[in-house]
């Protein structure tokens, strides 16, 4: 017999697209309302010469949802955990495939 911890998995995954969703709206939140551009704009001969201020724009509120659906994702995780079982009994299986016969 083997033990699967279910419900950590559950809490691992939710960690994982918090810190993401958290790194993403943090970057978006900068470069929507508090000035961030895009780098081509330090070697371009004028600012805003390769990307428009529209198209920045739309990459930063890009980076708000896609942070807040990915923190959306991990408190969804977070509730959805607590259905979970804390571990689970299973009988051990032998792999059909044995890189070493």
């Amino acid at each position: 017999m083997e033990t699967v911890r279910i419900r950590c998995l559950a809490h691992l995954s939710a960690w994982m697209f918090g810190a993401w969703g958290a790194v993403v709206l943090a970057k978006g939140i900068y470069d929507v309302f508090l000035g961030g551009g895009p780098e081509a704009n330090l070697y371009a001969p004028a600012p805003w010469a390769f990307v428009s201020r529209e198209e920045w724009l739309r990459y930063g509120a890009f980076e708000l949802v896609y942070g807040a659906a990915c923190l959306a994702l991990a408190w969804t995780l977070r509730l959805y955990a607590r259905f979970l079982p804390e571990t689970l009994q299973r009988r051990r299986q032998e792999p059909d495939f044995n890189l070493f016969r």
